[in-house]
């Protein structure tokens, strides 16, 4: 910091860099305006709509998550930055429709975020993040069955799931709420117990059923699998994407390990394609 942020209280300090946030904002919200412009904006910017522009959101938030996880600053701040384009594009079509605008947005979510922290704006206690979630999940239901006495509806919530959310990710929420509810196994040994059941059921699918039913049956095994995974406090997507990252490093060594011999590598049998990956396992693995 330099000499002018000296003997500035902490509060000075946030008013400052909270007023310089909101200035580059203001900034970015007049030139996504000027884009939409239809005298003189940008033809591909004033042709999208919100379903148009749907596969961006998901795309620029699956790479600010990848680049988060790189944990690499400048990275995380540009992927972050075209993730916040992506919510004021949204907002300014809906302005130019007359249903909301990123006030709106702010608004929404600031009056949310007090409402479901009681514990920092009001006078309720919360010595825990368990203590944090349960008061944020109750809250949360009361909204959403509107202030009325009766428990509300997990169905709407799992539609919403499958509908908004990845499928491995879908699966594991509507897994967790319905155990919340007590539709769970007494024991672990019930899970393994169903876990056999659908790879039986899955095995004779596939040898006499339609593809229909494969089909079926394998989503029924994957769904008991994200289960043996919350039973043992394990990430299912998490688990997925390691697999997937040493799967790829794997078969990268295999590529340069058959690059060396002179072949491509669409030349070697089967038997050498393994000895050549257990090759790279043991490369990578330093054995």
């Amino acid at each position: 910091m330099g000499d002018e942020g000296m003997g500035m209280s902490e509060a000075e300090n946030r008013s400052i860099a909270s007023s310089n946030a909101l200035a580059k904002l203001e900034r970015l919200v007049e030139v996504v305006a000027r884009l939409r412009d239809p005298q003189g904006g940008c033809p591909w910017d004033l042709a999208q709509t919100p379903e148009s522009l749907t596969p961006y959101v998901l795309e620029e938030a699956y790479e600010t998550v990848d680049a988060i996880r790189q944990g690499k600053p400048e990275a995380i701040a540009d992927e972050l930055g075209d993730l916040l384009l992506q919510v004021v594009l949204q907002a300014q079509i809906f302005s130019e429709a007359g249903q909301f605008d990123l006030a709106t947005v702010a608004d929404l979510i600031t009056e949310k975020l007090i409402r479901r922290h009681p514990h920092v704006f009001g006078e309720v206690q919360a010595d825990s993040v368990e203590q944090v979630k349960q008061n944020w999940e109750e809250i949360k239901a009361t909204e959403e069955q509107g202030q009325t006495p009766e428990p509300a509806a997990l169905t709407p919530r799992f539609s919403r799931y499958a509908r908004s959310l990845p499928p491995l990710m879908a699966a594991m929420k509507i897994s967790r709420k319905a155990a919340g509810v007590g539709f769970e196994w007494e024991n672990i040994e019930g899970v393994w117990e169903k876990f056999h059941e659908e790879l039986g059921e899955f095995e004779q699918a596939l040898q006499a059923e339609p593809k229909e039913n494969q089909q079926a049956e394998l989503g029924d095994l994957l769904f008991t699998i994200v289960n043996l995974a919350r039973w043992y406090d394990l990430d299912p997507e998490e688990a997925l994407r390691g697999t997937n990252d040493r799967f790829i490093q794997r078969f990268s060594q295999l590529e340069q390990f058959a690059l060396r011999q002179g072949r491509p590598i669409g030349d070697y049998t089967l038997e050498e394609l393994e000895q050549l990956w257990q090759q790279a396992k043991a490369r990578l693995s330093g054995k």
